[in-house]
């Protein structure tokens, strides 16, 4: 087993004291998410939150609008809040608008980055790829899987970083491409990919052909998608509905949960 002896923090995180409340509150909400605490479907309850946190209730209630924005939570009637299942279009769609940033990214760095911040990425890919092969199965150790997944966050997002575009960076972040990546990838229990997967990134990012970084990247982004669409289908949604009928479904019948998972927010 990998020990925690790496940095696990995320991009992006202020200091918790130049934090408002309703940030602190979707912060620690969002890592509870992360975490694994409220797998997808999970009802997210105000009152149980607020008690938690020791908040009132309005900082949690636009923590979780917030959430919602950024695609990790959904309310509807009836159903109250939980944290957010996809449909297989969803799923897809945001493949489709991670590769076309990233794919941006790794052609930019390619031209950009420093020698310094290439073999900081070479070394980074390396780490990653030895801390996936020797972390065992990531669902059944939440910190592990946590700290494998901050990292693999973090190495995206120095590539994105090096590509000297802050617009470019910021649609990434605005888009959540990197947190939705790590969502669906704990829901879905991954438990192995290629060797050297992200090695093989790094060499092509690191090289002298930007088109080929581009290239590695589509292809990296990409990889194993029809399998989880598979996945989510099998593990989440009821065979009634198609993905396009999930959209207007009753919650209730259309996502694959537990009774205790369906408890209406009150």
């Amino acid at each position: 087993m990998v020990k925690g002896s790496f940095k696990t923090e995320l991009l992006g995180v202020p200091p918790r004291g130049a934090l408002k409340l309703w940030q602190e509150a979707y912060y620690r909400i969002r890592e509870r998410i992360l975490r694994g605490d409220f797998p997808l479907g999970s009802p997210l309850n105000r009152r149980k939150l607020a008690e938690e946190l020791r908040m009132s209730l309005l900082p949690i209630s636009e923590a979780l609008r917030r959430l919602e924005l950024d695609g990790l939570v959904e309310a509807e009637e009836r159903a109250g809040t939980r944290v957010k299942i996809p449909t297989a279009q969803e799923i897809e769609d945001h493949i489709t608008v991670r590769a076309a940033l990233e794919c941006e990214s790794a052609r930019l760095f390619c031209q950009r980055a420093t020698d310094a911040e290439r073999e900081d990425i070479l070394a980074r890919a390396e780490q990653l790829d030895s801390l996936r092969a020797h972390s065992g199965d990531l669902s059944l150790d939440k910190q592990v899987s946590y700290a494998v997944h901050s990292y693999h966050l973090n190495f995206h997002s120095r590539i994105a970083e090096g590509a000297r575009c802050q617009g470019l960076l910021r649609l990434i972040e605005q888009n959540q491409v990197l947190t939705l990546n790590w969502l669906y990838d704990t829901a879905s229990e991954s438990k192995s990919l290629p060797a050297n997967f992200h090695a093989d990134l790094a060499r092509a990012v690191t090289g002298n052909d930007s088109d080929e970084a581009a290239r590695a990247m589509r292809s990296h982004v990409w990889h194993g998608w029809e399998r989880l669409a598979r996945e989510f289908k099998a593990k989440y949604w009821n065979d009634d509905f198609t993905s396009e009928q999930a959209g207007t479904a009753e919650p209730a019948r259309r996502w694959r949960t537990t009774a205790g998972q369906r408890d209406r927010e009150t």
